[in-house]
């Protein structure tokens, strides 16, 4: 089993920024991808971005060039860092991690981003 322990969030005004960073524990081993989804109310989670092992990065078109993913192997810890946030960016967004086909989550932090 896979622990994530998201921290981070928050409510920030249109054009502000914020960090979210998933802490892993557990049976950690063989966790090849990390990242970040998000729901808003009333609508489907979705990817926001992800990082593979090998540092390689994909993001929802919505974030690109906005939002940034990164990963601490040694921490294993992967980092999201919001910029230039609009309110379409608000929703609970949930740390993900994908280990030999099995998917876990964490409990999910708050973004909320006024106009």
């Amino acid at each position: 089993q896979v622990q994530l322990m998201e921290s981070g969030g928050g409510l920030v005004q249109a054009g502000g920024s914020l960090s979210l960073s998933c802490a892993a524990s557990g049976s950690i081993f063989s966790i090849n991808t990390m990242g970040w989804y998000r729901q808003a109310p009333g609508m489907q989670r979705e990817l926001v971005a992800v990082i593979i092992a090998g540092g390689i990065t994909n993001y929802a078109n919505s974030v690109k060039g906005r939002f940034t993913i990164s990963r601490d192997n040694a921490k294993n810890t992967v980092y999201l860092q919001m910029n230039s946030l609009k309110p379409e960016d608000t929703a609970v967004y949930y740390c993900n991690a994908q280990q030999l086909g099995s998917y876990y989550w964490g409990q999910g932090t708050q973004v909320t981003v006024s106009s």
